[in-house]
């Protein structure tokens, strides 16, 4: 948002109880699908991520921001995980906030609450891979992991094809109910299977913390596209490495890809080479044909970059200023 559209010096803060009433999941996938266009073509850069252990609480704070010249979007996310929330606070673990400010003079234009926001933005860009990279008859979605954010994936998921079945597995299978119902909410059955099993899904999205692979390569059929949204540290791992060697290979960017995510297990053992993986903004801009056949094997590794943030952020106070639901303080 350009600070000039407001009245004098103000801030529009959109606190985190207001951020679902005011972003609906299409937006969400436009805005992330624009701006993963924008780094693609040399218009928006991530600027480097900043995370430490405060060595209180065992808490992990860091920082992720970006500039969006296309957009005109400028700020960042500020937040963390706190690993004791939940138990002793009945706070999520993970706390975070966006800050947007105008890229022509630096004043701080916005805060708005990051916690959902995070969530409908990691939806939305395993939606935008499953749009431009799984096939068009695609019909069976898989989901590996039930917890928090498996619901968002799978609404959103849910509305880029004509699915007509959902299967599940989660280390926990007490937890899969909750994907039943999220399922059933949008008018799709839904079954608990063993991992084995997924190779009967057309798409499959990896949503887990987990440090050592879950889904193998014999778990997958030719023509499958997998988002892999979990793995954003070093040393996570969903899926085999052996996967990624027999697939293309996209990213939201290639360098954090290569450093935090799916693909930095594959680039250590030589299966696949950093020039080897492409920016799903290139899909989206046309300058990649993206999936070239149905029997090829497709891998999104979101590991979830900054502009995602600020690009939902922006779409976010757009929307809360409009209708005056926002607070304006002049500063």
């Amino acid at each position: 948002m350009d600070g000039a559209e407001m009245t004098g010096h103000q801030i529009a803060i959109v606190p985190e109880a207001m951020v679902a009433d005011m972003l609906t999941r299409t937006a969400a996938f436009e805005a992330v699908e624009a701006v993963f266009a924008a780094m693609a073509a040399g218009k928006a850069r991530n600027f480097p991520v900043v995370r430490e252990a405060l060595g209180h609480e065992e808490a992990l704070y860091g920082f992720k921001g970006g500039f969006d010249a296309a957009g005109g979007i400028l700020g960042l996310k500020a937040g963390g995980y706190w690993p004791h929330n939940l138990e002793r606070r009945g706070l999520i673990n993970h706390q975070s906030t966006v800050f947007l400010f105008d890229p022509d003079s630096g004043r701080v234009t916005a805060m708005v609450g990051g916690n959902l926001l995070t969530a409908l933005r990691t939806a939305a860009a395993s939606s935008v891979s499953i749009r431009h990279l799984a096939r068009k008859d695609a019909k069976v979605l898989g989901m590996i992991g039930a917890g928090h954010q498996a619901g968002f994936q799978l609404r959103a998921a849910l509305e880029t094809h004509g699915f007509e079945k959902v299967i599940g597995w989660n280390l926990h299978p007490e937890m899969l109910p909750g994907l039943a119902r999220v399922a059933d909410e949008m008018g799709v059955p839904f079954e608990a299977v063993d991992l084995p099993a997924l190779a009967g899904a057309d798409v499959i999205i990896t949503i887990t913390s987990s440090f050592a692979p879950t889904l193998l390569a014999e778990h997958v059929s030719p023509g499958t596209h997998i988002a892999c949204m979990g793995t954003d540290t070093k040393g996570k791992q969903e899926v085999e490495a052996a996967l990624l060697g027999r697939a293309s290979v996209f990213a939201d960017e290639v360098a954090q890809s290569v450093s935090i995510g799916e693909a930095q297990h594959a680039v250590a053992a030589g299966l696949i080479a950093e020039g080897d993986i492409h920016q799903i903004g290139a899909v989206i801009g046309k300058a990649h044909p993206g999936r070239t056949s149905d029997s090829e094997i497709t891998v999104f590794d979101g590991t979830g970059v900054g502009l995602q943030d600020l690009a939902v952020a922006a779409r976010i106070v757009e929307v809360a200023v409009a209708r005056g639901a926002a607070t304006i303080v002049p500063i």
